[in-house]
């Protein structure tokens, strides 16, 4: 019996001790729909047909902001999501750009270039562009929902602790 109570209470205080763990990270924005494909924009540039309106959860870097006469196109380059969908900047660039189609006028000071975004919406078809002088295939994604990441919601739940291994000396 003794053994037991003690069993017990081993598994209580290693879920107690977990608990604060699981809840530092924060939970995804958006809930996938049953027609969410986990697809990369370069994917869809390729065979942009196999994806006309499939529905997207995808994110990335800003990079410039363009309103016209009713809607504004958000350029993006996307990142792959972690799992609290904020993008992850890889060393080795991104996953292809896309064009985020958002109704009305959007404040380009309030989607400021380099700043981070995640997303819900449809992929509604491609356009031909440049960047920089190379032609492009852009994927349009109408928006839905989006969400401007803040520096402090990309830490949270983030491990602040760092090892390393070291060389010290002292100079005489």
């Amino acid at each position: 019996m003794n053994q037991h109570i003690t069993s017990s209470l081993l598994h209580v205080a290693i879920a107690t001790g977990l608990l604060p763990l699981a809840a530092c990270a924060p939970a995804p924005i958006y809930k996938p729909s049953p027609t969410t494909v986990a697809t990369a924009p370069n994917i869809v540039a390729q065979s942009p047909g196999q994806y006309t309106n499939a529905d997207v959860i995808w994110g990335g870097q800003v990079v410039e902001v363009r309103n016209l006469a009713d809607h504004s196109e958000v350029e993006i380059v996307g990142y792959p999501l972690d799992s609290s969908q904020r993008p992850k900047l890889a060393n080795n660039g991104g996953w292809g750009r896309f064009i985020a189609v958002m109704p009305g006028y959007v404040e380009s000071f309030d989607y400021p270039t380099g700043s981070l975004i995640t997303l819900s919406g449809r992929i509604t078809s491609t356009r031909e562009g440049k960047v920089g002088e190379a032609s492009y295939v852009f994927p349009l994604v109408s928006v839905a929902q989006s969400h401007r990441w803040t520096p402090d919601e990309m830490n949270a739940g983030k491990s602040n602790v760092s090892f390393g291994v070291g060389v010290g000396g002292v100079i005489r």
